[in-house]
């Protein structure tokens, strides 16, 4: 415990936001008012095309339509609270609210993760097992697989909000984010953090060290595997299936890690806003630009279903 600090639990939190000056506060309501919008639209749009369309209906497309509706959510958790505090301008977040915000961020954050590596593994099965898929990825394997996801996301999440819960917090109540994240909040805390960070170091590991290393085994043998197709339409067919999806990993592990190469005159505090507003809010209004734009059957799929919605609505 800091000396000299008196310990209570608080009733709230002020949060900083992206920035103090009042003048930024409109240019920064309309970036993320329109971010936010393009995201809900497009990740919407991806899950309604693949659950309406029959011919959609595959394993790597389910996977798909969670993770769309993943990413949606993660952007609603943080978002819309930004937007409102900005236009408010009301920065304060009640304690049960931060909670709140800190548990269905990290189960959000953990699911995107996790259904990026079965995603990965859906891939490797396609193309290494091509005889074998039908049987390995079965309906009922392909909604395992996002159950435990879910279980193990909110394992992570409901782990760190519990032991969050139970640290006290000092006068100091003010966080430099735009919205309630872990590390702030276990810095403003009065209380030995020892096992939150543990937990935090085993869960933050298996996140960012097992995961990423999953997916790069599995990509090495999916490469091994298009190495040895003998022709070239068939080695471009096959990277063609995995390309969209490689390309959703690079986009969020490269703009979370990319930030903290930013040089060292930044303060840690910015490089966490940014670091978190490019894998929590940019991301996923980019991931439905990735898989649409560079796989013919969801632009057919997302054709057929602005078609269907002009004819209802002429």
């Amino acid at each position: 415990m800091k000396p000299g600090n008196h310990t209570f639990n608080v009733s709230e939190f002020l949060l900083l936001g992206l920035s103090e000056q009042q003048e930024q506060q409109p240019l920064l309501f309309g970036i993320f008012l329109s971010v936010y919008l393009v995201t809900v639209v497009g990740n919407t749009a991806i899950s309604l095309a693949i659950g309406s369309d029959p011919q959609l209906h595959t394993p790597m497309y389910f996977f798909l339509a969670s993770f769309s509706l993943t990413d949606l959510d993660l952007s609603s958790t943080t978002v819309p609270r930004m937007l409102v505090s900005i236009q408010a301008h009301r920065r304060n977040i009640t304690y049960a609210g931060c909670l709140s915000q800190v548990y269905f961020f990290l189960w959000f954050i953990g699911l995107d993760v996790l259904l990026l590596v079965v995603m990965a593994y859906d891939r490797l099965v396609a193309i290494c097992y091509p005889l074998h898929y039908s049987l390995v990825m079965s309906p009922r394997c392909c909604i395992l697989l996002v159950v435990m996801s879910l279980i193990l996301s909110q394992a992570y999440s409901l782990t760190h909000t519990i032991l969050l819960s139970q640290l006290s917090f000092c006068t100091d109540n003010i966080i430099p984010h735009f919205f309630c994240e872990l590390l702030p909040l276990l810095k403003l805390s009065c209380s030995d953090t020892y096992a939150n960070r543990c937990v935090l170091t085993y869960w933050g590991g298996a996140l960012t060290v097992l995961i990423p290393l999953l997916i790069i085994i599995s990509y090495a043998r999916i490469a091994a595997a298009i190495v040895r197709i003998p022709s070239a339409s068939g080695k471009w067919k096959a990277f063609s299936t995995c390309g969209s999806h490689l390309s959703a990993i690079c986009l969020f592990y490269v703009s979370a890690i990319g930030v903290y190469f930013i040089p060292s005159s930044a303060d840690s505090a910015s490089k966490d806003r940014i670091a978190a507003v490019m894998y929590a809010v940019v991301t996923p209004m980019l991931n439905p630009f990735i898989y649409s734009l560079r796989n013919k059957d969801m632009k057919n799929a997302l054709g057929r279903l602005l078609s269907r919605r002009t004819l209802q609505f002429p």
